[in-house]
This record gives C-alpha cells, structure tokens and sequence, in this order.
C-alpha cells in the first residue's frame, strides 16, 4: 500500500496531499543516479511541486550540485537518522523555488558500522520521515553507489524506486542485482515498496550499442521503463561545477530538456497535477 493510500493519522492533512518518497538507487557508480535525483527534483518544482531532496551520499554531491556549501550544512541526514534532528529543521531551501534539501554528511560513511548495534536498524530513515513529509508533494531520496546499509534504509523509507541505468554493455546485470535486493526489502522489510521505473541514461542515439540497451531493458521491463531517455550531454555534466541543476545552468538543452520531460512522465504516471494542491 502507497503513501497517498494509506490511512490518514489524526490531524494529518488529506491522504492526497503526502508525499510520495521514491528512492533514486542503483549500487554502479556513474550512472546518473545523483544527476538525477537533483535534476528531476528541480523539473518538478518547475511545475508547481513541492520537492524535497534527501542527500543520504556520504559524497554529498546532491548538496553540492544544488548549491548548498559544506559550511551550511549543520544538520543533515546523519543527525536526521541518528534522530539528532527533525526534518523540518534539517530540509534546507535551495534557490530554486518550492525544492528543498536535506544535505549530506561525509559522518554517513561510517553509518555501517555505527548503525549496526541499533535495535531495527533498517527503519531508522522510515521513522525519521514518513509522518513528517507533509510540507511536499515529491521527496526523492538519492542513495549511496552501493546496496549498503543507507541504501536499505532509503528503500524500507521509500514507497517507490527509480533506478537510473546507463545504457551500457553490463547495465543488465547490475539491474539484476538491484531488483532482487529489492524482492527482498519488499518480502522482509517494507510490503508497499514498487518499481517506480527504469530510467536509461546516457543515452547516445549515434551508437548502436545504445540502440541495444534499450531494446533489451524494454524487453525484460516493458512498461516499468520510462519512455524518456537522457541524452549524453556535456551541459548536464558541466552544471555540478557550477552548483546549479542543468535546468538552470542551460534549460535549453538537450539534458534539461529531458529531465522535464521526465518530470511530466512520472507525474502522469501517478496521476498527479502539476501543479500544488
């Protein structure tokens, strides 16, 4: 059962007003995953969403890439994990209007072994930002290049996964890997959790091994593969040195371009308007 489904605690808003938490994951590095999460994240506050990134990357790079510099981040999902701090107090505003960011700290590299004596160690995210989200419609939680602890966590949280893919000789078998971590949080650990969808990155219509990818991931998912695909742009990759989302750094190319077109995708795909309620 989704977020929007569930039943409405006392004195919460509607069931329509929550937001949705979808986990942007997948343990190769290099994917887009952090490109992603903070590009979509901007696309949907373009249009009328609320957003909220949570930077759960010990990199921190999501913090980065929407300019929060590392001596704004006071609170950050280490604490808001610990239980050291509310999200609401935690969620910085980034100057794009209505997104908002939870950075990251390099103290999560550690959260491996700190976390392990903790009693449910895995719902530790889950308990600090499922009642709490109300102030959003969209939260995306940008995990850590690996199937770690934190990832876990994002995905017990979580109430959909997208996994970014690059359009690459091996991409199908790390997806494997992916959707069986993800069998299992869903037996164990988190009932609710469902297959947002795959989003092909790096996509290069001038190669035919691109052409391949897509034709194989379309075959084994069907219609749990978006229809948008990301171009490889060199604005996209040009934007995090600025500490700007390619939307802003260039919102007429190819890249911006897409990751709005992907926006308007998920937000048909969930029936949402696009604008706040």
């Amino acid at each position: 059962m989704s977020l929007t489904s569930a039943e409405a605690q006392p004195g919460a808003r509607p069931a329509a007003h929550r937001a949705r938490i979808v986990a942007v994951a997948n343990q190769k590095g290099g994917v887009g995953k952090t490109t992603t999460a903070i590009n979509l994240a901007t696309a949907l506050a373009a249009m009328g969403r609320r957003a909220l990134v949570i930077d759960l990357d010990p990199q921190g790079n999501a913090s980065t890439g929407l300019g929060i510099e590392h001596d704004q981040r006071r609170l950050t999902s280490y604490e808001l994990i610990l239980g050291e701090a509310e999200l609401a107090d935690a969620a910085l505003p980034t100057e794009i209007p209505g997104l908002s960011i939870v950075p990251a700290s390099q103290d999560l590299s550690g959260a491996e072994i700190e976390f392990t004596g903790r009693e449910r160690r895995e719902f530790l995210l889950s308990r600090a930002v499922r009642s709490r989200v109300r102030d959003w419609d969209e939260v995306l939680i940008d995990c850590p290049p690996s199937l770690n602890l934190l990832t876990i966590n994002a995905l017990v949280a979580a109430d959909a996964v997208l996994v970014p893919m690059q359009c690459e000789f091996y991409a199908l078998e790390g997806l494997s890997q992916l959707m069986r971590t993800i069998e299992r949080v869903q037996r164990a650990l988190n009932p609710r959790l469902e297959l947002q969808g795959v989003l092909l990155t790096m996509y290069d219509g001038r190669n035919n091994l691109s052409d391949s990818v897509a034709r194989d991931v379309r075959g084994h998912l069907g219609a749990k593969v978006f229809d948008t695909m990301i171009p490889r742009n060199v604005r996209v990759s040009e934007a995090p040195s600025h500490g700007k989302p390619v939307l802003i750094y260039d919102h007429r190319c190819a890249g911006a371009q897409a990751y709005i077109q992907l926006a308007a995708e998920i937000l048909r795909r969930n029936g949402s308007g696009a604008s706040p309620q």
